[in-house]
């Protein structure tokens, strides 16, 4: 018994274009074909369209999750601050000897003019 396999040949709906019976797209323009429709194939548009959407998604809840953290954050520095307000100027400040300006404690060099600042340290001698 003998049995031959006979590929038949379709013509694509858009361009003509000679394809095989099997396919689900059409290789020269790319419509889909009656096989592809039944197979309800997908374009590959449909898969980076749905993958940008799954991205967005994504992308939603991490900013989500980093907006509450930065507000928590933010509370916690607020509460810290109110709690102790002199935090940040507890050690005073040195006034440079140029030009006058009013530097933060600890510094060594003058944030306007870039002086050097003598410490009280330096000033008693000891190092």
């Amino acid at each position: 018994m003998l049995f031959l396999l006979v590929k038949r040949v379709v013509y694509c709906s858009n361009c003509g274009s000679k394809i095989d019976d099997e396919s689900h797209f059409c290789p020269k323009c790319g419509t889909k074909t009656p096989k592809g429709k039944a197979a309800k194939a997908s374009y590959p548009a449909d898969e980076i369209r749905d993958a940008f959407y799954q991205v967005g998604i994504e992308l939603e809840k991490a900013f989500t999750i980093a907006a509450k953290e930065t507000h928590s954050a933010f509370k916690k520095v607020s509460r810290d601050l109110q709690g102790n307000p002199s935090a940040t100027t507890a050690q005073g400040s040195v006034a440079c000897p140029k030009c006058r300006t009013k530097n933060p404690a600890g510094s060594i060099f003058c944030n306007n003019c870039g002086s050097r600042i003598v410490t009280d340290k330096e000033s008693r001698g000891s190092t």
